[in-house]
């Protein structure tokens, strides 16, 4: 089964910028909030949701620097 084909995901995959990491990093957002929700708050979650803000500031960073 091909990602696109889902109904939700491929319409984020389609509508993007052509970018895999990007199109992904969008996908695992909601994800990363869902877990924020589901487990609460605590050093491994703050320490999660650091992660996805600085590796997503730094590919939009990248993207921008190098296009």
């Amino acid at each position: 089964m091909k990602l696109d084909r889902i109904p939700l995901i491929g319409q984020v995959i389609n509508s993007g910028a052509d970018d895999r990491v990007f199109d992904a990093l969008l996908l695992a957002g909601p994800l990363v909030v869902v877990v924020l929700a589901l487990v609460g708050r605590n050093l491994v979650t703050e320490g999660l949701a650091a992660a996805y803000l600085a590796v997503f500031v730094g590919y939009v960073l990248y993207i921008g620097l190098v296009h």
